[in-house]
């Protein structure tokens, strides 16, 4: 495969830019025919496909007009399409200075927000209307963001104004068509796209984002039959097929998009994935697929066999189905290579994603240490699977987040993510949105963490229901949800109540929860500084003291600066081991997961004789960070200590993926876990692999010698 160039700024969306006579016509009113056949020039090289020829032209037509808005304009659409919207919003913004009133640099920048799915790409297209009322475009941008968010009503409204001023307006068009798709309704105005392959591809679009890839995969083939040159959707289709598994076509469709040139960032960056596979291992079992990166498979695939094998058996019998093909689990230690799987989506995180029954997410080395539990990320996405097998991918965002959510706190109550200061802000500031609109907080977040509390909100919501009306409530939800009702119709005959009264409910639910946090959030980050000085001056009774009366204030709070970490810490100061593990328990059952904290406390469980407890703890911490050495040698002895040599095999076995330095003991050390396992045979292999590295290793002489019954038992 050819060698891929420096990708581009990343373009998510493709968009008509207006016509080459448009701009010839205007040109001619602004400054005669001299400018005419420059700007001419410009889009015949553009038309024609010689970009750097049109970038030429435009560069020399502003150096000859400088006070000239439209040209900056013009040529920053030049640079939208080809991929790279900082300069063009750059040339946007030169337009305005020169023009405050210029429409399409206000249209522009509108689309360059909206296009990263930002909070305010609605406001930026309402001031591009407001200096120009005729400007359809914009109100076809305010639709396109309307249905993003799951308000079909403005949806409506927006494209009807677009098409009161252009009747032929094909994005208005095409969302109105969007929208009866999406309702599981013939549509009459998919007709009236017509041979416009741009119009089949901005409805794939939203089959994408509402996750019903293979109606969209569809849509996009349309788009393709009816304009073979359209390699945007070319791109697309490739990048939604590589999706869900169909490599050698997606493969085809990305080659062919970059070879004409269209060479966005979704489309290098998939190809550079695409190559990378070559270094990954596949594993297929009866129900699932694993694929791991070579450099770390032997470490992982023991725990996601594991936890695969447990998730599917506890969500058959939750959600009173079975998945109908094998679940593929794509685990990437790269982050870049996994932010390619979820590039131009909205509203997922960095965690994982789910496209149908293939899940790509990241690996715990793909993360700082502690900073990610990867079983909580199986368990939430592994609850999409579900959702969205039964649902057929009718289901609202915020309902099957918030399902998940909920699932990863069933699964075990420190799993999941705890109540963060951002959540803690947003709720003091009343920054939670009604159930009826908080699918917008997911898509086009209006400030910095609205994903994150979008994220709480909608797993709390989940809580409450299951916690009031039982866990069946959530069952009978999706299965309505499957009919493709909206969210307030589901509210209100599911729970028996306006959605506005559960609004109520939920919301004082939620202060009688977190209020007391919420409300003493600000003295709280007081008191945290002052226990840290405390520390810094090594007052231990104080840090004890004052640092037990805070944690009652905010109890979630486990991440850097935590008062658990603390007060342990001034525990052993004095030389009170038991208070410190005390501390460092409470820490740990909350959801703590600094890989050296959980550590302290299975050695201080371990010193106390609490081995039993010790080994919990550090099996805790393969859910975090398995790719950690001495925890496994540690589990793996206690595993032994404590009559579990199965556990022992596992450990010893992802020690020796980890390539330890110290190979004689690694592998002598699982031959004693074989040997107590009742594995001879298995064993005896490991102690001969001992001496490979050490010939001279006693301790594996003598077992390998217990082992061929020459020495004693």
């Amino acid at each position: 495969m050819m060698r891929r160039a420096n990708s581009p700024d990343l373009v998510s969306r493709r968009r008509p830019v207006m016509t080459a006579v448009a701009l010839t016509c205007a040109a001619l009113l602004a400054g005669g025919a001299l400018q005419a056949q420059t700007i001419a020039r410009a889009e015949a090289l553009w038309k024609a496909r010689d970009y750097d020829g049109a970038n030429g032209e435009f560069k020399a037509l502003v150096a000859a007009q400088p006070k000239n808005a439209d040209y900056r304009v013009r040529w920053g659409d030049l640079f939208y399409e080809r991929f790279n919207p900082a300069d063009a919003q750059k040339l946007y913004e030169e337009a305005l200075e020169l023009n405050p009133k210029q429409a399409r640099a206000l249209l522009g920048i509108a689309r360059i927000i909206a296009d990263q799915f930002g909070g305010k790409a609605d406001e930026a297209a309402q001031k591009a209307l407001e200096a120009d009322p005729k400007l359809y475009e914009a109100h076809e941008l305010m639709a396109r963001i309307a249905l993003e968010d799951d308000n079909p009503k403005k949806a409506t409204e927006q494209a009807d104004a677009a098409l009161a001023i252009n009747p032929d307006a094909l994005e208005a068009i095409s969302i109105h068509a969007a929208m009866d798709l999406l309702a599981d309704k013939q549509s009459t105005w998919l007709p009236k796209i017509g041979s416009r392959g741009v119009g089949y591809e901005t409805v794939a679009h939203f089959y994408v984002i509402n996750r019903r890839y293979e109606e969209g995969i569809e849509l996009y083939r349309k788009a393709i039959a009816v304009a073979p040159d359209l390699y945007s959707a070319h791109s697309q289709l490739g990048i939604n097929l590589m999706r869900l598994g169909r490599e050698e076509e997606a493969l085809k469709e990305l080659e062919f998009a970059y070879e004409n040139h269209f060479r966005d960032a979704q489309t290098v960056n998939s190809l550079r994935l695409m190559e990378s596979y070559s270094k990954f291992d596949t594993f297929h079992y009866p129900n699932f697929i694993l694929r791991f990166n070579k450099k770390e498979a032997a470490v992982l695939k023991p725990y996601f066999e594991i936890e695969m094998t447990r998730v599917l058996e506890t969500y058959d019998k939750k959600y009173q189905t079975k998945l109908k093909t094998p679940v593929q689990i794509e685990v990437y230690p790269d982050h870049e290579d996994f932010a390619v799987r979820t590039m131009g989506m909205p509203g997922l995180g960095a965690l994982g994603v789910t496209f149908n029954s293939v899940i790509a997410m990241d690996s715990p080395s793909g993360r700082p240490p502690g900073t990610f539990h990867w079983a909580s990320t199986l368990w939430h996405e592994m609850s999409h699977v579900y959702v969205l097998n039964i649902t057929n991918e009718r289901v609202p965002r915020w309902f099957t987040e918030g399902l998940a959510v909920h699932e990863e706190t069933a699964a075990a109550p420190d799993w999941g993510d705890r109540v963060t200061p951002e959540i803690l802000a947003a709720m003091r500031d009343k920054k939670l949105l009604p159930v009826a609109e908080i699918d917008r907080g997911f898509v086009h977040p209006t400030y910095e963490a609205q994903v994150i509390v979008s994220y709480f909100e909608a797993g709390r919501i989940c809580d409450y229901i299951g916690q009031r009306w039982g866990e069946q409530k959530l069952l009978d939800m999706i299965h309505e949800f499957a009919k493709n009702r909206p969210t307030v119709d589901v509210i209100r005959e599911q729970l028996g109540m306006e959605p506005e009264a559960f609004d109520k409910d939920f919301m004082a639910a939620l202060d009688k929860e977190l209020g007391k946090a919420v409300a003493g959030f600000g003295d709280w980050t007081k008191q945290i500084r002052e226990i840290a000085a405390l520390a810094k001056d090594g007052k231990s009774d104080e840090v004890i003291e004052k640092g037990k009366a805070v944690e009652a204030i905010y109890p979630d709070y486990v991440e850097a600066g935590n008062v658990y970490s603390f007060v342990a810490d001034a525990c052993l100061a004095k030389g009170d081991k038991t208070c410190a593990m005390e501390e460092l328990g409470r820490y740990s059952k909350i959801g703590g997961r600094d890989p050296e904290r959980v550590k302290q406390l299975a050695k201080l469980q371990d010193e106390a004789s609490r081995k039993k407890e010790a080994a919990a703890t550090l099996q805790r911490l393969t859910y975090i960070y398995p790719q950690d050495a001495e925890l496994h040698e540690r589990l793996g002895a206690l595993s032994l200590e404590n009559g579990d040599p199965a556990s022992a095999v596992r450990e010893y076995r992802a020690l020796i993926g980890m390539n330890p330095i110290d190979q004689a003991g690694a592998h002598y050390n699982l031959a004693r876990a074989l040997k107590a396992n009742g594995r001879n045979d298995e064993a005896r292999e490991e102690a001969v692999a001992s001496l490979e590295a050490a010939p001279n290793f006693r301790p594996a002489q003598k077992i390998l010698l217990e082992l061929s019954g020459d020495g004693k038992n």
